[in-house]
């Protein structure tokens, strides 16, 4: 049976390039692309994309309809079906304007991939997330246990990761050089840090607490004062593995070398979290917790923009959109304490409500008016109050 289409590979290969390189997306979304086109010429017994008929999309969105998840063994979610559907939607227009293509399809049935409004409102509606609080945060690293260098490490890097709001992937990448002790704040290179859109930023540490800060310090200078590390060791070393005397592997210390990925991060979290006998917050999680935090403490707009900028967000609106939503808990105390007489406290922060709305305002006025500028930058000056 046939399991690829020669001629199928040559332009998919072709329009992965145009993601990346043009359209400058990372791997996992260029993957995730190439998962949804295979599912599709699955479906289609891996027929040629030149006999695309629209047909093709209404049996495709009918039959993923009725597919089940791997994992969860449940109908795939809304949200899966939107963004599958959508990105088959994306390379089928662009396959319409190639030559050789065009001449052969409609630009127009590529409409048929869409959902029903109903549904897309469904995929599309925000959900609420599980998000840690700082008295959690807190309550992990005081459990977890150091008296090794490993165990030392790992509690460093979860006290690192609530002070910085680093992302893992940049973690894993960080030198000793990076962090300034004296000056209280680390610096994200992008020649060096794998940062989220290779954007080089300073971040200074976030005000949780001194004990989460020192932790983060005396891990920097045990690797400098007492290993005698240089600058260009990684800020949190891989773990050296051997073969014990019973054939089986354990670890050993470590070894200064950079991790290739951020999943050992990820599992190092899991585990504090699951030892602490509370639910596994991913290293994630933290940013949306030092935003709540922000939110808290900013009491004026200069200082929520400061707060946005040390997460390395250009946009203080992709703060709010993206980490800022209110829990339903915290939405609720607020309403409480909405009942009460206001003070001069509660009046700063009325402007400061009042600064983002006429922000948001602004901002969408212009997207209108520039249509073609999607992403236009957030002036500090519209958020004078």
């Amino acid at each position: 049976m046939t399991k690829h289409n020669a001629e199928n590979e040559r332009i998919k290969r072709k329009y992965f390039i145009f993601l990346k390189e043009a359209k400058r997306q990372n791997e996992s979304s260029v993957d995730a692309v190439a998962k949804a086109i295979s599912r599709f010429e699955t479906y289609t017994k891996y027929r040629d994309f030149k006999a695309f008929h629209f047909q093709q999309a209404v049996s495709f969105k009918n039959h993923l309809a009725h597919q089940n998840n791997q994992q969860t063994g449940e109908k795939l979610s809304k949200a899966t079906l939107h963004s599958t559907l959508g990105q088959l939607k994306t390379f089928f227009q662009w396959l319409a304007i190639q030559p050789g293509y065009k001449s052969r399809m409609s630009y127009t049935d590529m409409e048929y991939f869409n959902l029903s409004e109903k549904e897309v409102r469904i995929a599309t509606a925000r959900r609420e997330t599980a998000v840690p609080t700082l008295e959690q945060i807190r309550h992990v690293i005081e459990t977890m246990p150091y008296q090794s260098d490993i165990e030392r490490r790992n509690r460093s890097l979860i006290a690192f990761t609530l002070l910085t709001g680093a992302r893992d992937s940049a973690i894993a990448s960080m030198k000793l050089k990076h962090v300034d002790i004296v000056g209280g704040s680390v610096f994200q290179d992008a020649r060096e840090v794998n940062t989220k859109f290779s954007k080089t930023f300073n971040t200074f540490f976030f005000p949780v607490g001194e004990p989460i800060q020192q932790i983060a310090c005396d891990w920097v200078c045990y690797l400098k004062e007492e290993l005698l590390w240089g600058n260009d060791a990684p800020l949190f070393p891989k773990t050296h593995v051997i073969n014990g005397e019973d054939r089986v592997f354990k670890a050993s210390g470590f070894k200064p070398e950079h991790w290739s990925t951020a999943s050992p991060i990820r599992a190092i979290f899991r585990q504090a979290f699951e030892a602490a006998g509370l639910p596994y917050f991913n290293p994630h999680s933290f940013r949306k917790t030092l935003v709540t935090l922000g939110q808290t403490l900013c009491q004026t707009p200069e200082e929520f923009k400061c707060w946005s900028q040390n997460l390395g967000h250009e946009d203080v609106l992709t703060t709010l959109y993206s980490y800022g939503y209110v829990q339903q808990h915290r939405q609720g105390e607020i309403f409480q304490q909405l009942r009460l007489p206001r003070t001069s406290a509660s009046q700063n922060v009325d402007d400061f409500a009042r600064a983002v709305v006429k922000a948001i305002a602004d901002q969408n006025s212009q997207i209108g008016n520039k249509s073609d500028s999607a992403h236009s930058s957030l002036d500090l000056s519209c958020l004078q109050v």
